[in-house]
């Protein structure tokens, strides 16, 4: 219940605690807290109960802890009717993207080198720096949809 308290934490609680409630009546309202407590779990409970009861036989192993999104998704995945598991282990994510990256990269050397071959018979294998790029046509547009826009 406590478990992102850490000791700095509690003592700061406790000093708190004695502070506005004084050593006095600390015991006290710790004795009713606990009380509160211990009331709150039993109504939960015998709500859990009565529910579990009114669903009927067919659901007397449901457990509310189901009803979190993480715990059901979880559940399902290691339940082996639906076969989830070897979906699961038949998609390796990082092997996918290994080929991807791996088809990416090939044809990025294979254009870069086809265009280092077709420049380096003009000038030695060199980019000329001082060439102005061309400058596309004002008039070669491309063709404007109407649909598109």
């Amino acid at each position: 219940m406590f478990n992102d308290i850490g000791p700095l934490e509690l003592v700061t609680l406790i000093v708190l605690a004695v502070l506005v409630f004084g050593p006095d009546k600390l015991p006290k309202v710790i004795q009713d807290v606990t009380r509160t407590i211990r009331k709150i779990r039993e109504f939960s409970e015998s709500a859990k109960n009565d529910i579990r009861e009114e669903l009927g036989p067919e659901f007397k192993d449901f457990e509310f802890e189901d009803l979190n999104p993480k715990t059901f998704i979880r559940k399902q995945l290691d339940n082996e009717d639906l076969g989830l598991k070897e979906i699961r282990n038949g998609f390796d994510l990082k092997k996918e993207m290994a080929e991807v990256t791996d088809a990416v990269h090939s044809r990025d050397s294979d254009t870069s080198s086809a265009s280092s071959a077709g420049s380096a018979g003009s000038s030695g294998g060199r980019i000329d720096m001082t060439k102005k790029p061309e400058t596309p046509d004002p008039d070669d547009r491309p063709p404007f949809d109407a649909d598109a826009t």
